[in-house]
């Protein structure tokens, strides 16, 4: 078993960030490997922590002041992630963003990469 960790800041109000790290243990002798990105939604910044264990995988997103943590759930195509209202959908250097408060039809939010 590997030890996957994911350090995560949880905003309790502007002027306050309080740090909080959780570890937890995945099958297999496949080391964690994290990645970094950033992305521009529609005027929106949002960056992603990608932590990949074998087939466990999470993507930690930044929305502003919001922090929400996603896991791989099942995709067609591309990785797909689901956390809280939220599905983060990437496909090469792109990615979807839903919001599924705004119903099941609404469309995504294009996220091309940042730079």
């Amino acid at each position: 078993m590997r030890r996957l960790l994911a350090s995560l800041v949880l905003v309790v109000c502007p002027a306050t960030a309080f740090a909080t790290t959780i570890t937890f243990d995945v099958p297999g002798s496949e080391a964690p490997t994290q990645a970094t990105a950033a992305y521009d939604c529609a005027g929106r910044k949002v960056s992603a922590t990608y932590i990949n264990a074998g087939a466990n995988a999470l993507a930690i997103l930044h929305l502003g002041g919001e922090t929400v943590v996603t896991v791989n759930v099942l995709s067609g195509s591309g990785a797909r992630y689901a956390g809280q209202q939220y599905i983060w959908w990437t496909k090469g250097t792109e990615a979807d963003l839903y919001d599924l408060t705004k119903g099941d039809d609404a469309a995504g939010v294009l996220c091309t990469p940042a730079g």
